[in-house]
């Protein structure tokens, strides 16, 4: 089965068929840079992270880009609240993002774009709409003139009579509202007021929009249609659209081919939202949650469903991570086997692989790509435990070095890889820790605590045996005098 994503434009799954063959560009909407990001921003930025793992797994070349809206009414706001800056506020919140993102395992963008370096981009766009008369200046400030799109509505499926001017949220109406031809009409430009930061223009000094920003950076970044596009549910309308009505009325061409949009968490019922007040910051849940638990809890489900945020759901992610572990930490204690190859990798196991590509293929359904995932973890710990407790596991060791590499690699691909207590792939096909003791030195302080005991000095006995737990290693002394050990 070939890739299928379901296109919101199109409000159906569709074959995944990039612009150019074995390439692929998408852009992902990322942070207003006025506060931490919370949990609801934390699960875009998680699945589309997938998204493009994923691609790359398939063989894509994928360049990604995701921008910061650095300029905006809601920063603004947050530099008078502070006594501080527009740009103290932005890089402040900036550098959050980048230490949250790392700690979630998500991958560096290729680009970053920001809408202040972008203003250039900006201006040339808005006279450019101006010059196919879907935009009109007024006082200072510049308007799109929706009814001069035809197709406005197109993604969100919204009649134009039924729209409300400030659906955005990001206006003030009432400030405007005598300026614009029709209250559908949203600002491109917006006139300096005073004290605020401003940027010479054909109108006069002031700043861009909001929606203009996305529209000017995906162009610049990307060029004038690319193959994906991606945020949260609740862009559709007004961002999403407006960008759509802003690039086609200029190139002619579909910004993007596909649409792809993930679904809320919900508290209590209800959207998670800054607006709604009822949003828990990205950075609060990881001091109480392991961060790679909080991935596994966005991707146990399809990432258009709704997701409840409870206590519950995130204690069972916690379980099932420390499942993955496990898995993970038996890995290293298998490259001790007589006939582990630590020199060139083993095919991975094709039939799991294939389990897990087709869920994936099915519009990213990471729920049944991850039970495949654990399939291989449950194999790895039951087998681990054979070795441990009978000194040998049941299946053969190449078969088990398959299964091994089949789980490490599908973790990567759902950057389930975060090197926070797990133990790397690299690690056990040389099987050594950088950090910590490896196999060869294990062995040697459990002889020299073998020899120690023979002498009966038991002190020397017990402190090899708590250096040795202290670095993570279990030691299992059996009847046949044989002392057999295990990481974590």
């Amino acid at each position: 089965m070939s890739l299928m994503l379901y296109n919101t434009l199109t409000r159906r799954k569709e074959p995944f068929e990039p612009i150019e063959p074995e390439k692929v560009r998408m852009y992902v909407c990322g942070i207003t840079a006025y506060n931490y990001f919370h949990v609801g921003n934390a699960r875009a930025f998680v699945v589309f992270d997938v998204v493009r793992r994923y691609l790359m797994w398939r063989g894509y070349a994928v360049r990604y880009v995701q921008n910061f809206t650095d300029i905006d009414d809601k920063i603004l706001k947050r530099a008078v609240a502070e006594g501080s800056t527009m740009q103290q506020i932005t890089e402040k919140y900036i550098a959050a993002y980048f230490e949250d993102a790392d700690r979630l395992n998500i991958l560096r963008a290729d680009a970053y774009p920001r809408a202040t370096h972008t203003i250039d981009g900006i201006q040339r766009l808005i006279h450019e709409l101006e010059q196919r008369h879907v935009a009109y200046a007024a006082d200072g400030d510049v308007y799109y003139a929706v009814h001069q799109f035809p197709e406005y509505g197109k993604l969100s499926g919204r009649k134009l009579e039924d729209m409300q001017a400030g659906a955005s949220g990001r206006v003030d109406v009432e400030d405007d509202a005598d300026k614009k031809k029709d209250p559908a009409d949203f600002a491109l430009w917006k006139a300096a007021k005073p004290g605020e930061p401003s940027w010479e223009s054909p109108w006069g000094k002031g700043r861009p929009g909001w929606h203009i920003e996305c529209s000017a950076m995906v162009r610049d970044e990307l060029g004038e249609s690319i193959d994906i596009h991606a945020g949260g549910m609740d862009l559709t309308f007004p961002h999403h659209e407006n960008e759509i009505a802003q690039s086609e009325a200029v190139t002619g061409k579909p910004l993007a081919r596909y649409w792809l949009h993930n679904g809320f968490i919900n508290m209590d019922g209800e959207k998670m939202s800054k607006s709604l007040g009822n949003f828990r910051l990205t950075r609060d849940l990881l001091a109480n949650y392991d961060p790679m638990a909080f991935r596994l809890f966005v991707l146990q489900a399809q990432y258009r469903k709704p997701i409840d945020f409870t206590a519950d759901a995130l204690d069972a992610a916690e379980n099932g991570w420390k499942t993955l572990k496990e898995a993970l930490q038996f890995g290293s204690q298998f490259a001790a086997l007589p006939g582990w190859s630590r020199t060139a990798p083993t095919d991975l196991d094709q039939e799991a692989v294939d389990r897990f590509n087709a869920a994936m293929d099915d519009d990213f359904n990471t729920p049944i790509a991850l039970s495949v995932v654990f399939e291989l973890a449950k194999t790895l710990i039951r087998e681990g435990n054979q070795l441990v407790h009978q000194g040998k596991p049941d299946l053969p060791v190449e078969q088990l070095q398959q299964q091994w590499q089949t789980f490490t690699r599908l973790l990567e691909v759902l950057g389930l890889d975060s090197l926070v207590g797990t133990i790397s792939q690299e690690t056990v096909l040389t099987g050594h820790l950088t950090d910590r003791l490896n196999d060869a030195q294990i062995e040697a302080l459990i002889q020299q605590r073998q020899e120690a005991r023979q002498s009966k000095n038991w002190a020397e006995s017990d402190r090899i045996r708590d250096e040795l737990k202290a670095q993570g290693i279990t030691l299992i002394d059996q009847k046949d005098g044989i002392t057999r050990w295990h990481r974590g």
